[in-house]
């Protein structure tokens, strides 16, 4: 296989270079500058060049708060950025892999949600986001379409980082306890992509590969939840522990409105290609421990 991955810094794209690496798999980033989505001249010939045999798109606009007020930016990265890397797969006739979010949902549902539900972004990202996935397959239609939420990493910024570096400094914090979803660990997203790139490479482009899939870590919380669990994580390593108060959204108001609900059933991926991403305690464990060991946070 050769992979030509759409981004080169955010959590993903960095988790699939080290997971490719660890599985003798060539695979190849690009970004910003080389690879702007929202500017894809020169794009076609750039990955025409390096012959990959699969595209996934880890490339997006995913600042979620600044797109209320910048959503042309974000809808030409999400949406028209999106649809060209899709077209030019297709052009290629290689599998295209492309991720979304939970996001394109309203968050008032009780349950969790399939690919089927009625979708309703109440935000500007998650309207991006939206038009992405229907541009995509309108572009596309064999494209595959993976919706993931809470992602957390060593890489970058994200909330298990940003928890950990705040009890350095602050004995008792404030967390969102009327949110739910699924924490999802970015070398989980990036090994479950490989193990879909086998797929296509041992059985071609099966019709039932195209389309909506959720792709999120086992079980769920809420942000105190998740909060919580990495702290108590954090112990094992001598770390601050702060009093962890649980807080609404309503006391923690934001610019974009956060869906309540953002959990995702992934039993559509597991039926398909045989994947379930691991547990969120277990990937917590494994992401505080990698953070300590590896001397992130000094």
């Amino acid at each position: 296989m050769r992979i030509f991955v759409a981004g080169s810094s955010g959590q993903v794209a960095r988790s699939l270079v080290e997971a490719a690496d660890k599985a003798g798999i060539e695979l190849r980033t690009a970004g910003r500058p080389e690879l702007d989505l929202s500017d894809m001249a020169g794009a076609a010939d750039l990955i025409t060049a390096y012959a990959p045999t699969v595209i996934i798109n880890a490339a997006a606009y995913t600042a979620v708060d600044t797109a209320e007020t910048d959503e042309e930016n974000a809808l030409s990265v999400n949406t028209d950025g999106a649809a060209t890397l899709a077209e030019i797969a297709a052009d290629l006739d290689v599998p295209f892999l492309h991720l979304s979010t939970d996001y394109v949902f309203d968050g008032d549902k009780d349950e969790a949600y399939t690919e089927s539900d009625a979708v309703g972004p109440t935000g500007a990202y998650g309207r991006t986001k939206l038009a992405g996935e229907v541009a995509v397959l309108a572009a596309n239609p064999n494209a595959a379409i993976f919706r993931t939420a809470w992602v957390y990493s060593p890489f970058g910024k994200n909330f298990c980082k940003t928890m950990l570096m705040l009890a350095k400094t602050r004995d008792t914090l404030g967390v969102v306890a009327d949110q739910f979803g699924n924490p999802t660990y970015a070398p989980d997203i990036a090994n479950a992509l490989l193990s879909i790139a086998r797929a296509y490479a041992k059985n071609g482009s099966k019709p039932d590969y195209a389309g909506l899939f959720h792709l999120a870590g086992a079980g769920d919380t809420s942000w105190h939840g998740f909060a919580t669990e990495i702290f108590n994580q954090g112990a094992a390593f001598d770390h601050p522990v702060p009093t962890v108060n649980a807080i609404t959204t309503a006391e923690f108001p934001t610019p974009a409105k956060r869906p309540e609900n953002s959990r995702l059933d992934c039993s559509k991926l597991r039926a398909v290609f045989g994947i379930t991403l691991p547990n969120w305690q277990k990937s917590t464990e494994a992401c505080v421990k990698r953070l300590f060991e590896s001397g992130a946070l000094e």
